[in-house]
């Protein structure tokens, strides 16, 4: 045991011996100091010890301890953190605040991304106004900034990080590009100056925590992937900041915030497309001539196929497109009793499906129980953090290493209940093949590898977790299971010529169906025997002849399951091979935050979610107009993100600089806003006269991205109100009577339909609420739900709410819930309220000085601030008069009057 052996005082100084342990390789087991230096000496021969003599600065430092240096580790969650301590011994319980430690570690955790980038107001408050005098806004350095929501978790982070406890820090953070912006951010703004390694885990098992901490890696390893993940951050909010403000301040999209991304934007152009594609889509009519047949064994139906074209395709297959062709044929053989049949057979084997990653985890299950994205991504979480049931389920990859065949075995030892049967089974009979590169293939793993079980049973699942769980295992069983095998039979019913085609199958061996419960034959669609009784060559009677009638449909609306097969794939679109190859794993976004996406696309008003079906809102596509108006449309492509992914796989090789990179987004964002700044919507490009007169000035109303213009600009007709757009025909009947309407398919921010009038008043289109003459709750909710703009600010009343400048003026969003009393007219004593006013008065609990108020009582105008508290109260502060000064003393002591100031050198400097 290390100590202090020897304490020897001179009159100068203090000398004191330790007793440190050393290995047997004659190395310190541990690191150690004294009063903040490190220990220097060489060990004694032939002895597991060794004695340093050390010189203290003062005598009163005698008595201070030996401290040890002690290993700081960082996991990403708390469960995380609590994981790894137990492993380490730590899991004794913290005494400063979920902080696990013993002699040799701190563990603790953040909580996420407790440091991110500020917004442009945090680092020059001349970038606070949305105007597009302010963009680009490019800073020379991106400070960092704590999280509000989390700043007292980083302030436990920094003072460990600076502790001089403390010797070493691991970055225990989530395996991947994300985990290490985390810890990179963090260290960053602690100040920190510790040496750091980085702890790789890809499974939450005891064993593999162990083995990752046996293969720490450098930091110089990892300083690649590090500036890739810091590249990825700064690009997104340089792009994504200066288009948003840029395309929200051209209010070309109307008066709420408009969003763009490199991933989102791409996404909601696929959204838009499709929806705009089954609304254009004119169906076009086809028939198809079905038949019913019986043999000796039964009956069965065909469909008319038509007959192999010159170059060996099938012309149209089932369909046909001429009218008067398919009324000939079905003429032909409507008169007919029998047919000639000829069949072929052939064995066909079906495949398992391969393991899965996290994006056919959530495409699954969403088809099979509607789970949205986000959903499974949570649950997901929960078996990998909480229970410990599954590996790190936010991978993009869909293959285990080459060398993973063992602890799969061990996996398959561990499966109970009604998966034993199918493990044993193929531990015994099937085997685990670690030659099967669909399977096992290091060649298609990055950061991390396919979802699978881990050997750890599960406990107290809830319901929907223990459907992702059984998903997740009977998937793992199905990979390690041989094809299931089909005989398939073709049967081609000739009547007059004409081929009429059935096809039917038996499941022959289940193979790895059999983990789904299919392994007794499936003999749906199964065709009846044909035999000798059946005539050389056989033939069928011939029941009955029909004629269908049908018409082409659309592709169906995008749903979450296909939507993220859509985002995955999504490298289709993109031409250049080389970016098409950076986007073949990744897509669009990641699998951990693809589900995140379709939320903030919902949460953003551009989608809104009908059933499974996910609609683009009028909002979404006058985005997609605008875009393409002002040629920018390279952020609604995905080859975007390809590029991104193409250089940043790059950097994370060591193979592009993050410097080149920062320059190509740098002059990307100003080209962005150059693209907007330079928009002239009234040029005749993009604008062109309507079949619509002007009632000002006789000319036809100019159509715009934004609405209808006169010529002389008194009259602006918005083309969206309310989440609805004007019809042109609606227009000219507003210009005509002064309203029109009422409809019902307005929409609220919630997505929910309200009625209302489009009202003309000055110029201008506005919705009107029939019936409501007074300012009652009703009136509020029907003003909240006609709102187009974006809240102003949180409500101070901490109701939850946000607050919303609405035709009635000032509305907090659970007014009409009636819990929360918030109500602020338009115009409070002759004075017309400013936005700027109201959001100082509720972020703020105090307005600026207005001037301009009127006594209702004197007619006199006054000054004053406005005031609101915790219950929405408002009142007046007046500002201070200046007090009077008291009667200055004279020489004795004796009050007397002020002196009357002759002379700008009688003024007291102090005044």
């Amino acid at each position: 045991m290390a100590g202090i052996k020897k304490l020897k005082k001179s009159q100068k100084s203090v000398y004191m011996y330790a007793v440190i342990p050393l290995d047997s390789g004659g190395e310190p087991l541990h690191q150690w100091a004294v009063c903040g230096y490190s220990l220097m000496a060489k060990p004694q021969p032939s002895k597991l010890v060794m004695s340093v003599r050390f010189r203290l600065p003062a005598p009163e430092i005698m008595a201070k301890k030996i401290i040890k240096k002690r290993t700081l580790v960082i996991a990403e969650k708390p469960s995380v953190a609590k994981d790894i301590a137990a492993v380490l011994g730590a899991s004794g319980g913290g005494r400063r605040g979920d902080v696990l430690e013993n002699d040799d570690y701190i563990v603790t955790s953040a909580l996420g991304h407790l440091v991110e980038l500020p917004m442009p107001e945090d680092i020059d408050q001349n970038w606070r106004p949305w105007n597009l005098g302010n963009l680009p806004i490019v800073p020379k350095k991106f400070p960092l900034k704590a999280s509000e929501k989390t700043k007292d978790r980083f302030e436990v982070l920094k003072k460990f990080l600076n502790s001089e406890e403390v010797g070493e820090v691991i970055n225990a953070c989530d395996s991947g590009r994300e985990g290490e912006l985390i810890f990179s951010y963090i260290y960053e703004l602690s100040g920190s100056t510790k040496p750091f390694r980085r702890l790789w885990m890809v499974s939450m098992t005891g064993e593999g925590i162990r083995g990752a901490f046996n293969g720490l890696r450098s930091a110089e390893e990892m300083w690649s992937l590090q500036c890739a993940a810091r590249c990825r951050s700064e690009a997104d909010w340089l792009v994504g900041i200066n288009g948003t403000r840029a395309i929200t301040a051209s209010m070309l999209t109307g008066r709420a915030v408009s969003s763009v991304g490199r991933v989102q934007t791409p996404t909601l152009s696929m959204i838009v497309d499709r929806g705009r594609s089954i609304r254009d889509f004119k169906p076009v009519p086809f028939w198809r001539i079905l038949g019913k047949f019986s043999v000796v064994e039964g009956g069965y139906e065909g469909v008319y196929r038509a007959p192999v074209g010159k170059n060996g395709e099938e012309t149209g297959r089932d369909r046909i497109f001429d009218g008067s062709e398919a009324q000939r044929i079905f003429e032909e053989v409507l008169g007919e009793t029998r047919g000639t049949v000829t069949e072929k057979k052939k064995r066909s084997k079906s495949s398992p499906p391969r393991l899965y990653d996290l994006t056919s985890l959530q495409r699954d299950a969403n088809n099979r129980f509607g789970f949205p994205a986000a959903m499974t991504l949570k649950i997901a979480q929960a078996l990998y953090e909480t229970h410990k049931v599954i590996t790190y389920p936010r991978t993009d990859a869909k293959a285990l290493p080459e060398d993973y065949g063992p602890v799969c075995k061990a996996t398959l030892d561990a499966l109970d209940g009604s998966y034993k049967p199918l493990a044993e089974k193929i531990l015994m009979e099937h085997g685990i093949r670690s030659s099967d590169r669909k399977i096992f293939n290091n060649g298609e793993i990055s950061d991390h590898f396919a979802i699978i079980p881990t050997p750890q049973r599960p406990r107290e699942l809830g319901e929907p977790e223990q459907k992702i769980y059984d998903t997740i295992v009977r998937r793992f069983l199905a990979v390690f299971y041989p094809p299931a095998e089909y005989d398939v039979t073709t049967r081609t019913t000739t009547v007059k010529g004409h081929a009429f085609h059935s096809e039917g199958r038996i499941l022959v061996v289940p193979g790895w169906l059999e983990v789904y419960g299919r392994e007794q034959q499936d003999r749906a669609g199964l065709l009846p025997r044909i035999g000798k009784e059946d005539g050389v060559p056989p033939s069928a009677a011939i029941g009955n002849m029909k004629l269908s009638e049908e018409e082409t449909k659309p592709l169906p609306h995008y749903t979450e399951a296909t939507l993220l097969s859509a985002m995955e794939t999504a490298g289709r679109l993109v031409e250049d091979d080389e970016l098409a190859e950076a986007m073949r794993e990744k897509g669009l976004g990641t699998p951990a935050t693809r589900a995140q996406i379709i939320d903030n696309l919902i949460s953003a008003r551009y989608v809104d979610r009908s059933e499974r079906a996910l609609l683009a809102t009028q909002k979404a596509e006058r985005l997609m107009d605008v875009l393409s108006a002002m040629e920018i449309d390279g952020l609604k492509n995905p080859a975007l993100t390809g590029e991104w992914e193409f250089k940043l796989r790059k950097m994370e090789q060591g193979k592009f600089l993050r410097e080149e990179f920062m320059e190509e987004i740098q002059e990307l964002t100003q080209n962005i806003v150059k693209h907007i700044k330079d928009f002239d919507e009234m040029d005749p490009r993009h604008c062109h006269p309507s079949k619509i007169l002007s009632p000002s000035d006789g000319q036809p109303l100019l159509e715009t991205m934004r609405g209808y213009v006169s010529t002389d600009r008194s009259l602006n007709i918005s083309r969206v109100l309310g989440g609805r757009e004007l019809a042109e025909e609606e227009v000219a009947i507003l210009l005509r009577e002064g309203r029109v309407g009422p409809f019902e398919d307005f929409r609220s921010r919630a997505g929910r339909p309200f009625k209302a009038t489009v009202v003309l008043e000055k110029g201008r289109a506005k919705l009107a609420f029939d019936g409501d003459s007074q300012e009652t709750v009703e009136t509020a909710r029907r003003a909240l739900e006609g709102c187009d703009s974006a809240p102003l600010c949180d409500c101070p009343t901490d109701c939850g709410g946000k607050v919303y400048f609405t035709e009635l003026g000032y509305i907090c969003s659970n007014f009409p819930e009636k819990k929360c009393p918030l109500r602020i007219g338009k115009k409070m004593l002759g004075h017309d309220l400013s936005n700027g006013e109201i959001v100082t008065l509720l972020e703020e609990g105090q307005s600026p000085l207005i001037e301009n108020f009127v006594s209702n009582r004197t007619g006199k105008m006054f000054k004053a601030h406005l005031q609101i508290d915790k219950s929405g109260k408002i009142t007046f502060k007046f500002p201070q008069r200046e007090p009077k000064k008291a009667p200055e003393s004279t020489e004795d002591g004796k009050k007397g009057r002020k002196p009357k100031v002759t002379s700008e050198n009688d003024i007291d400097g102090s005044k």
